[in-house]
C-alpha cells in the first residue's frame, strides 16, 4: 500500500511490489526524476503515435476523395466511414491537447499532483491515464457534482 501526504514535493514511500512490467520506477520518491522521465517518455510516445495515426488518416481521406466511383450506397458508406474517422480524429486532437498540458505540468513540477487537493494522484492512476489531473477521490466527487447538477435541470 502507498502512503499519501497532502503536500506537494513531500516524501512519499512507494511500494516496489506489484509494479507492472516496464512501468514507472517505484523505488524512489513520488514524482522523482526517474518517474517524471518515465511519464514524459510515455506521453511523448503516445503523442507520436496519435500524430502518426492522424497523418495516415488524412492521407487516406485525401485518397478516398479522388474516388467518386460507385453507386449511391457506396458513396454513402464511404461518407459515413469518413465522418466516423473525422470524429475520431477530433477526439485525438483533444487528447493531444491534454498530452501537451501534461507535458507542461511535468516541466512546471505539478505533474502527478491533484489540481483540486494537492494530493498525489498515484502511480497506478497515472499509468492507466497519464493525462489525469485529479486523484480518484477528487474525480469521483466531480462526477457526483456533475450528475447532481444534471439531474436538477
Amino acid at each position: 500500500m502507498q502512503d499519501t501526504v497532502p503536500a506537494q514535493n513531500a516524501t512519499i514511500p512507494v511500494a516496489s511490489q506489484d509494479a507492472p512490467q516496464g512501468g514507472p520506477p517505484e523505488d524512489e520518491l513520488y514524482m522523482g526524476p526517474r518517474q517524471l522521465a518515465y511519464f514524459r517518455r510515455k506521453l511523448l510516445d503516445w503523442r507520436s503515435a496519435l500524430v502518426a495515426e492522424t497523418r495516415a488518416t488524412l492521407a487516406e481521406l485525401r485518397d478516398d476523395s479522388h474516388h467518386d466511383v460507385g453507386d449511391e450506397v457506396d458513396r454513402a458508406s464511404r461518407e459515413a466511414a469518413q465522418t466516423l474517422e473525422l470524429r475520431s480524429r477530433d477526439r485525438c486532437r483533444k487528447l493531444l491537447g491534454k498530452i501537451d498540458a501534461a507535458l507542461a505540468r511535468i516541466d512546471d513540477g505539478s505533474y502527478g499532483w491533484c489540481e483540486e487537493t494537492g494530493e498525489p494522484i498515484g502511480l497506478a492512476r497515472l499509468e492507466a491515464r497519464p493525462v489525469a489531473t485529479l486523484s480518484v477521490e477528487a474525480q469521483e466527487r466531480r462526477e457526483l457534482r456533475e450528475r447532481q447538477a444534471g439531474s436538477g435541470r
